[in-house]
């Protein structure tokens, strides 16, 4: 595993330079799709937060668990050996004068066995179970919107990783062209020297701008290196031929407000603000359910008897069954300061849900500031470029015939790479602000951006664990019974959207 991915990322490395050909490229090339899919099959980062919400999913069963029976068994085996001692004491046995030994009255041996099979069956814990159920369901339901957040984190890095390949591909392109570009003027410049037209200061200015040009080119080929490594680590394979990305119009929303609206509703960082908060309200109230009786049924089958020889008709059994009612009366102060305690981080949670909301607020109007910035630059760079291609073009010409001089041609070379490379960058900028105002939202999510491809449901596992083993049909009633007045977790469901990009 460990040599293929670093094979992965020395091929990316060394693909760089086989960006220039890309005539030669495959038939078909990587979509931002493909790039998503693979991604969110075998990204580790996303893999481990699923095991995560996997082992916390466990902690429903073992809440549920206090209103199941418990059985255990003790099997119990005591060897005797009483000796005592003779009232004559000591007893002189080798005739020397001091007694040395006792004289034994009597020998007694015994080995008996004892097993006990035990049941104990909640009947009423005056709702401390009910709490731990209803917290351990917050608790799932939190691990579920962090998932969420750590999936657009992922999402958000594979867009990312996508967009820069495309944008260091777009810029190797345009320095190589530039400096095919600068070899024809240096050619010329030398050509026309050779006949007197111009000075040994224009060809000096077509060398320098040239050598000039080469070290950018080396520097973009290091640049896209970079890239292509970034996104081995992050998709799993090095990117090939990638297609144009697709338009996230469709997902964003008309208005900023609108934004603000759905981030409040969908945003995985305040909805799992909200469902801590409820989960420590549930704690709260197991707190204060310590103050309550708990009643258990309890039942004891004994058997026992001697074991050398085994006399299975000589062996006692004694079958106890009793019904307990346990009410605490006095903790030292113990339980009124769990409930003080459990009372303040209630509060923490409550206030760390505004936390979060203006946390995600704040981080929606930066990605919307720079969305709106870029989509202006990208109009802008846009008639940049067509103005310094004309600019550049008219130049030439006007050099031709004597208008113009070589670093005139020069500088409009310059101004128009300048201005493609800006223009390149813009929409970069553009879809990265976009895929990021979509993870505030809280729909950067492969349900929206890959919607024919199978997706990972954490609910699945869950239900497999409510009725797995362990369950009883009784516990259903005293699971009613015990949870009346425990607060229970509310899940709001997401907002679903029905178009993808296209």
């Amino acid at each position: 595993m460990l040599n293929s991915r670093r094979g992965g990322l020395l091929a990316a490395v060394c693909s760089a330079g086989l960006i220039c050909g890309f005539a030669a490229g495959p038939a078909a090339a990587e979509t931002l799709a493909d790039a998503i899919a693979l991604a969110y099959d075998s990204n580790p980062t996303l893999q481990a937060q699923r095991a995560s919400q996997r082992a916390l999913d466990e902690t429903y069963v073992q809440a549920r668990s206090g209103y199941r029976p418990s059985l255990s068994a003790s099997v119990q085996e005591t060897y005797s050996d009483s000796r005592t001692p003779g009232a004559s004491g000591l007893v002189d046995t080798n005739g020397d004068g001091i007694p040395d030994t006792f004289v034994t009255r009597s020998i007694s041996q015994s080995q008996r066995g004892n097993a006990s099979l035990s049941l104990s069956q909640p009947l009423y814990t005056g709702g401390r179970v009910g709490a731990a159920v209803s917290a351990a369901e917050a608790d799932i339901l939190t691990g579920r919107e962090n998932l969420r957040r750590v999936e657009a984190q992922v999402l958000g890095n594979v867009i990312t990783a996508y967009v820069d390949t495309r944008r260091d591909q777009e810029a190797l392109r345009i320095r190589q062209e530039n400096v095919r570009v600068l070899e024809r003027q240096l050619e010329e410049s030398k050509a026309r020297f050779d006949v007197g037209e111009i000075t040994r200061t224009d060809v000096a200015q077509s060398e320098s701008r040239l050598a000039s040009a080469q070290a950018q080119f080396q520097t973009a080929q290091a640049q896209l290196a970079i890239s292509r490594a970034n996104y081995v680590a992050i998709v799993g394979q090095s990117p090939g031929d990638l297609a144009p990305e697709p338009s996230l119009a469709n997902l964003l929303p008309a208005s900023v407000d609108q934004a603000f609206d759905s981030a409040q509703v969908d945003n995985p960082q305040i909805r799992a603000a909200q469902y801590a908060e409820q989960a420590s309200k549930a704690r709260l109230s197991g707190a204060r359910a310590e103050r309550m009786p708990s009643v258990a049924l309890r039942t004891t089958l004994g058997f026992s008897g001697d074991i050398n020889p085994v006399d299975t008709d000589l062996y006692s059994r004694n079958l106890t069954t009793s019904v307990g009612v346990t009410v605490p009366l006095f903790t030292g102060g113990l339980t009124n300061s769990r409930v003080r305690q459990s009372i303040e981080r209630n509060n923490v949670d409550r206030i760390g849900v505004e936390t979060a909301r203006r946390s995600v607020l704040q981080g929606l109007t930066q990605s919307w500031s720079q969305l709106s910035a870029a989509r202006a630059n990208i109009g802008s760079t846009d008639t940049q470029v067509r103005a310094a291609r004309i600019a550049a073009e008219g130049t030439r010409q006007e050099q031709q015939v004597g208008l113009r001089t070589t670093l005139d041609v020069l500088n409009a070379e310059q101004e128009l790479r300048s201005a493609e490379l800006a223009q390149i960058t813009a929409r970069h900028d553009e879809y990265v602000a976009a895929a990021s105002v979509l993870a505030q939202m809280g729909r950067l999510e492969a349900a929206n951006l890959t919607p024919n491809v199978p997706h990972y449901d954490p609910k699945a596992n869950f239900g497999k664990l409510r009725f797995a083993w362990g369950w009883v049909p009784w516990e259903e009633p005293i699971a009613i019974v015990d949870s009346a007045l425990t607060p229970k977790p509310h899940e709001k469901p997401v907002s679903a959207l029905a178009t993808a990009p296209k």
